[in-house]
């Protein structure tokens, strides 16, 4: 890969990245307060099934065939896939997430230099999701789909371990098994990712949409979701 589009995924990667992915748990809470990963073997193996059964079969497929159309330049193709991504969030917390990141990161674009004004313009006149703008990110870069995914995940696993860290609670060391896990299952998670078409390509997740709707009226939260 060339220098400029791996540093190009690392920022899309960092936590730094000014999108508010650091205020979003993704149910991850609502699990802790329910005594469903409350500790660090529970949440290691919620955000492990979490990746496996959820982002490898929605949201990482979508944005690697949404790189595809960015390249392509097939605005009918975006728009289907930025329309499935918003109709398959269960929950008004879990929508209201990818719509806030997904206008957030077209934000910081606008100031950046890869993608132009019309693409982020057709986005923008949709209700952006967060993969699909994601996406118009990483197509910029030139580096390869699955360098894409690999970036897109490692940004996912580094938030979800920061939110175990606050809502178990668990300590920076503990973080730091739990983000190595991850890593390790990621290519494995990518792999089946890229394997996926419209017809196979599924968010079928029935317990994240139940806790997203428990966080709604949770007593007390740390997370927007």
């Amino acid at each position: 890969m060339l220098d400029a589009s791996l540093m190009q995924l690392m920022w899309l990667a960092s936590p730094a990245l000014p999108i508010g992915g650091f205020s979003y748990s993704e149910c991850l809470e609502s699990a802790v307060d329910s005594a469903q990963a409350a500790t660090e073997s529970g949440a290691t193996s919620w955000l492990v099934d979490q990746l496996h059964l959820s982002l490898a079969r929605s949201d990482l497929p979508a944005v690697a065939q949404g790189i595809t159309a960015w390249q392509a330049d097939d605005h009918a193709r975006i728009a289907s896939l930025n329309a499935w991504v918003l109709q398959t969030r269960e929950s008004s917390e879990l929508r209201a997430q990818t719509e806030q990141m997904g206008k957030s990161l077209l934000d910081w674009l606008r100031n950046h230099t890869t993608a132009t004004k019309a693409q982020i313009d057709l986005l923008a006149q949709q209700q952006p999701t967060y993969p699909m703008a994601f996406a118009l990110a990483a197509s910029a870069t030139r580096a390869e789909v699955r360098d894409c995914l690999l970036a897109y995940a490692f940004g996912w696993a580094e938030n979800m371990v920061q939110a175990a860290i606050k809502s178990v609670p668990l300590g920076q060391s503990a973080g730091q098994r739990i983000l190595s896990k991850l890593t390790a299952e990621i290519p494995a998670a990518i792999n089946h990712a890229l394997t996926l078409n419209d017809s196979t390509r599924q968010a079928f997740s029935p317990m994240l949409a139940i806790l997203s709707a428990q966080h709604e009226v949770q007593y007390s939260r740390l997370f927007r979701s």
